[in-house]
């Protein structure tokens, strides 16, 4: 994550508009972590543009930074995994049915 955050924090300083294509942006777990982060933009797979959208549209920037500051702080992949996904489904409950492994 924090190679992430670097990347984007050097392109929004060059005046550069930070987009992710692949399947980390299409993975909703991690949506509100990329939000945090400053990513402005998401390429995915059409399945997963409304789940992405209602995300977006469910949590407040203020909110995404906080839980983005608290997943740096984390030691491995699975706890961050673990705490996004905890997160999404407090603040998007709708979305917890579609979480499950």
């Amino acid at each position: 994550l924090l190679l992430i955050k670097m990347i984007i924090e050097s392109g929004h300083n060059a005046g550069i508009w930070v987009g992710m294509c692949g399947e980390m942006a299409g993975y909703i777990v991690m949506t509100l972590i990329l939000m945090g982060l400053g990513l402005d933009e998401f390429s995915t797979s059409p399945m997963a543009i409304p789940e992405i959208k209602k995300i977006i549209r469910s949590v407040t920037i203020k909110q995404a930074k906080e839980i983005a500051e608290a997943a740096l702080l984390l030691a491995t992949g699975r706890e961050v995994k673990k705490f996004a996904r905890s997160k999404l489904k407090e603040l998007v409950p709708d979305l917890a049915m579609e979480l499950e492994d």
